[in-house]
């Protein structure tokens, strides 16, 4: 049965909660990665989507001027706009669970963690990776 650990990415970016929303953008650009996990001391505390980014900088209920993007960028923090205590997975879950629960709660990566600590996380990308893989060796039936 092939588990999470063998389709995450170990050891993935993170981000502190007091991180600047001009940071985690710099990250995720740089990483190439649309979610990062929040760590406050080492434990995660929350996840950070590029969803998430999005509504802050562009929320359809908060008008405000491109004049304060610059404001927004570097005053408003992941703490403010995370998901506080993710659902997470270890890396012994089965690779299906993770791929029901990603589909169930419409979810784009899930923190997985070993004795509170996060190795890896385990995103759509990473199922969809899986599936080319498989498809190209003509594993999966179909």
């Amino acid at each position: 049965m092939v588990t999470v650990n063998e389709l995450m990415t170990v050891i993935p970016s993170s981000v502190a909660p007091n991180t600047p929303m001009r940071t985690v953008i710099g990250v995720m650009k740089t990483e190439g990665c649309r979610q990062l996990p929040v760590l406050e001391n080492g434990k995660l505390v929350g996840i950070i989507t590029d969803r998430d980014v999005r509504l802050v900088m562009n929320s359809p209920v908060v008008l405000h001027g491109r004049w304060q993007d610059e404001e927004l960028l570097d005053n408003v923090t992941a703490e403010s706009c995370m998901t506080p205590n993710p659902i997470t997975v270890t890396p012994n879950t089965p690779a299906y669970r993770a791929a029901e629960m990603l589909s169930i709660y419409k979810f784009g990566a899930l923190p997985v963690l070993e004795n509170d600590t996060v190795v890896g996380i385990i995103t759509v990308t990473d199922f969809l990776d899986y599936a080319a893989r498989a498809l190209a060796e003509d594993v999966i039936p179909g």
